[in-house]
């Protein structure tokens, strides 16, 4: 029987992956071949020592540095072969790690400079999902730091797109100086349509924007770990329980919010601190290519410097199985399989 100390006996819990970015977590062979075919230079010509370059540039501990090599991913990306390529090899990488359902998230608008119309990102990302037997599904995101007018673009085709696998709506980019409410209007239309919205906030910047993303809608957050160093100790437990009453979900990624500098150390990020607080939260991997983690590796690395417990390992899936914005059926059938895994570990 393996222990948490093997990567095998994470594998085999059921898991639910909610925030991870396509174009932050290509495979290194992928993107080797597809800039190689795009004619895109690139810093090193070997897959593993690719990888070695895109993690160190990463941990660099700061968020805008880390989102530097988003750069090369996109334009290698910008063909509808090679989104579909993507799209089906996250999420076939995401069910060999033993992952019941994923949610995936892209903003297409980020390849149009390369000559691909968002549309055609889209249908051929959802393509490369069709053909993986995971259950999955797109959030659409805009940039932060694009345009509100872009932003609205970006809601139109979520929208347009919800009835073919487009399960939510999302702002993503630099974080500091762009506060949530700046994109109210595509968050509007978003809900309005019924998608699932969820938020990067709380990471780069102060906890209270935790807030302000909820204002606008988001019932998830994208990282926001934050929540837990307030300004003033005295707003430690309203802010807590303000989260417990709005049912916000805290999708966490600790190796990432390690190397963007949001937390000091896995040792020290408060994702225990967020489930013994009565905080719904869940554990995903941002980008797999990036920080250089699968979830099982994820959830091994929080085993290792938290003793993060089975138990714990199993709520915090339940929790990210709750908040998914998949449908019921899906969500269901996750469910049923942690229940037995669980089962299994009495």
């Amino acid at each position: 029987m393996n222990t948490p100390n093997d990567l095998a006996f994470w594998r085999r819990l059921p898991k639910a992956l909610l925030h991870e970015h396509l174009d932050g977590g290509l495979r290194p062979a992928t993107l080797l071949e597809l800039c190689e075919q795009a004619g895109v230079a690139l810093p090193v010509q070997d897959a593993d020592a690719l990888a070695a370059w895109m993690q160190a540039n990463a941990d660099s501990g700061d968020l805008v540095r880390y989102l530097q090599g988003f750069a090369l991913t996109v334009q290698a990306m910008a063909t509808p072969e090679a989104c579909e390529r993507v799209a089906f090899e996250a999420a076939e990488d995401a069910r060999l790690d033993g992952c019941v359902l994923a949610e995936f998230r892209m903003a297409p608008l980020l390849l149009e400079p390369f000559g691909m119309r968002p549309e055609a990102v889209i249908e051929a990302t959802l393509a490369g999902f069709a053909r993986s037997t995971l259950n999955c599904g797109l959030i659409i995101c805009a940039m932060r730091n694009d345009t509100p007018q872009a932003a609205l673009r970006s809601a139109e085709l979520a929208v347009r797109y919800q009835d073919q696998g487009v399960i939510g709506f999302d702002q993503a980019g630099p974080e500091f100086g762009f506060p949530p409410e700046l994109l109210a209007a595509a968050y509007a239309q978003a809900r309005k349509a019924g998608l699932g919205l969820t938020c990067h906030a709380g990471e780069a910047d102060e906890g209270s924007r935790v807030f302000e993303a909820a204002g606008i809608g988001a019932t998830r957050i994208g990282h926001g770990v934050r929540i837990m160093t307030p300004p003033d100790e005295a707003l430690a437990e309203p802010w807590l329980q303000q989260a417990r009453t709005l049912g916000l979900h805290f999708e966490v990624c600790p190796s990432s919010n390690v190397h963007t500098g949001a937390v000091p150390s896995l040792a020290e990020h408060p994702v225990r601190r967020m489930l013994q607080a009565g905080l719904s939260v869940s554990v995903s991997t941002d980008n797999r290519l990036m920080s250089g983690v699968t979830l099982s590796e994820e959830m091994r690395r929080l085993y290792a410097a938290q003793g993060l417990s089975a138990s714990e390992a199993a709520q915090l899936m339940r929790h990210a199985m709750r908040a998914s914005f998949l449908p019921a059926d899906a969500r269901s059938a996750a469910m049923e399989a942690l229940e037995r895994w669980e089962k299994a570990l009495v």
